[in-house]
């Protein structure tokens, strides 16, 4: 099918998937029986009027309309400009068959290279946003119910400061403190701990720690607010009681902190999968991240319409992480968000 044909239905989708989003909202009030004033009753004609044209152009110039260009994009093949529109501008999936067999016509072989950097991107980021969560659970539950407000603001402004520095500098600052001469190896091999120096950069763990530290804000600022809204006389009876607190934690905040968790994973996991400067300057010479291949399809190899499909496979794959984080957690999409 000829491209151009189709060019206003991709203008009218991110209309239909607003639309599909407000019957959806609709169908769940609904369900729970909850009656609230209406939107404008509740924030005023002005403001609400303002917060609907601000949103929308939001939502359908800056997200849905690119998001369904590119997914657009990424069904066309690769041709001049002046080739643009014409009988060869046809839809095909060349493009992920690329991704998959590395040739759009071949099937007889896996695109094994490009195939390895997406299952490596997403372990890895799997294993940064459940490291993320670990580190900073302890902390979280610390600050929101055990921790003075001085120490909270203490805390709050040690974790913030750090992050005042671009993420670029600081990817670059744990490049010099991982290199074979850096400040952990001299260390390292003054206490007489190690005999050489460690490759912690070709070992990838530069890359595992500046992950980890690039999103580190995201994690636990969703569960120290969903932590510090819990009733502190709902742990101190579990205390009374006699509830270990093992248990206290399995069955009082951890329920309780759902959606702070569900969406400190999803944001953790989504940034991680999708990040590109940390990667290019942190991992090794055997390791090959998703992005930068996403971006070589662009800028180097100058095909945009298999970065798109490269592009929009990862968007899915990010899309198919947060449903399952909603499936195991049992939250819809609004409790997520709250």
């Amino acid at each position: 099918m000829n491209s151009a044909l189709l060019h206003p239905v991709v203008l009218l989708l991110p209309i239909a998937v607003i639309v599909a989003f407000w019957l959806i909202a609709a169908v769940e009030r609904r369900l729970r029986g909850t009656v609230q004033p209406g939107f404008f009753r509740r924030n005023g004609a002005a403001v609400g009027t303002y917060l609907i044209v601000a949103v929308g152009i939001w939502m359908l110039l800056l997200i849905l309309l690119p998001q369904v260009s590119m997914l657009e994009l990424s069904f066309r093949p690769k041709l001049p400009p002046v080739q643009m529109g014409g009988p060869r501008d046809m839809y095909t999936l060349a493009n992920y068959r690329y991704f998959l067999f590395g040739s759009p016509d071949d099937a007889s072989h896996w695109n094994v290279l490009h195939l390895r950097a997406f299952f490596l991107t997403i372990t890895v980021s799997i294993l940064v946003t459940g490291f993320d969560f670990l580190l900073c659970y302890p902390l979280a539950f610390h600050m929101a119910q055990t921790a003075r407000p001085g120490r909270v603001r203490l805390l709050l402004l040690a974790l913030i400061a750090p992050y005042w520095v671009n993420e670029v500098l600081r990817a670059f600052a744990l490049r010099i403190l991982f290199a074979g001469s850096g400040l952990l190896n001299t260390a390292l091999l003054g206490l007489g701990a190690i005999a050489q120096p460690v490759d912690f950069l070709g070992l990838n763990i530069g890359l595992y720690v500046g992950l980890s530290y690039a999103y580190l804000l995201l994690m636990i600022f969703p569960l120290y607010s969903a932590i510090e809204s819990l009733p502190h006389e709902q742990i101190e009876a579990a205390r009374d009681l006699g509830a270990p607190w093992w248990r206290i934690h399995r069955d009082i905040v951890v329920p309780f902190a759902k959606p702070g968790i569900a969406s400190g994973c999803t944001l953790v996991f989504m940034l991680s999968a999708g990040a590109l400067a940390t990667p290019l300057i942190l991992s090794g010479p055997r390791s090959l991240w998703f992005t930068p291949v996403v971006y070589d399809r662009f800028y180097q190899a100058f095909n945009w319409p298999q970065g798109a499909a490269y592009a929009f496979i990862l968007l899915l794959t990010c899309v198919a992480f947060v449903l399952m984080v909603l499936r195991l957690s049992r939250l819809s999409l609004g409790e997520m968000t709250r």
